[in-house]
């Protein structure tokens, strides 16, 4: 098993949730964190906290749907460290409503958030680790990218995991790792609205921990997500019955 100790990680969406949560923890086990994502005060108030501790922790501003401001992380975190060793690709938004009555300008964001935005990040990073015949890419997908929830979001979790297994191929013999950590219902920001049982963003956190030290294809977390993706796959009538009648959105009068 690897170890994440001294490891450079760039984390999107760092200010909370999952990719604090993930900081946290590898901060905690050795590693050099670089936090992303747009509100700079929660990103520089995390990054006090993990200094403050003996950590090391750099927090850079980031809009994950511009394409410069990607650069500028990537630039950014070469310039202080001199590598990066994982890049964490956590970043995402839900969507705003059914398709429906989404605008162009939610549609836009979504996918360049969710989707173009870390195949935008893998490009910035994979010379980097190409170089160093060494690295690994993570990304955040969803069980919503093996069973289809009414949305936009389920659409660019499925594109993630494909363009995920397609870059696995690609690099395969540079050295590189590729791997998805796809969480189900995740006690956070997202799911405030929902009334169910969900374990906390710490445990996506020790699962991308574990993704580091024993690299693999995908986990799902919590795993009793995995029987219900076989049942779809199996009988994709009933994931249609059930998830239609889901009312994830309701009609607004």
């Amino acid at each position: 098993m690897k170890s994440v100790q001294g490891k450079i990680v760039i984390i999107t969406g760092a200010s909370s949730g999952i990719g604090a949560a993930t900081a946290k923890e590898l901060s905690r086990r050795g590693a050099t964190v670089v936090l992303a994502a747009r509100r700079q005060s929660e990103l520089d108030q995390l990054a006090r906290e993990i200094n403050s501790t003996g950590g090391i922790a750099l927090a850079v501003q980031t809009d994950a749907s511009k394409s410069e401001d990607l650069k500028h992380l990537v630039t950014t975190t070469i310039e202080h460290f001199g590598r990066i060793d994982v890049l964490y690709n956590n970043a995402g938004i839900g969507d705003e409503g059914p398709l429906a009555a989404m605008t162009d300008a939610g549609l836009e964001r979504i996918v360049a958030t969710n989707l173009l935005a870390p195949i935008r990040l893998s490009r910035e990073v994979l010379p980097h680790m190409q170089r160093q015949r060494s690295g690994h890419i993570i990304s955040t997908g969803s069980v919503a990218s093996h069973i289809a929830s009414p949305g936009l979001y389920s659409m660019t979790k499925f594109a993630l995991r494909g363009f995920s297994d397609a870059l696995r191929r690609e690099v395969w013999r540079s050295g590189i790792h590729v791997s998805l950590v796809s969480p189900g219902f995740i006690r956070t920001a997202m799911t405030k609205g929902l009334k169910l049982p969900m374990p906390g963003p710490e445990a996506v956190a020790l699962a991308v921990v574990g993704l580091i030290e024993r690299p693999r294809r995908e986990v799902v977390v919590p795993s009793f997500y995995r029987p219900l993706i076989l049942l779809a796959k199996l009988w994709p009538w009933l994931a249609d019955t059930i998830t239609s009648r889901m009312r994830l959105f309701e009609p607004k009068d």
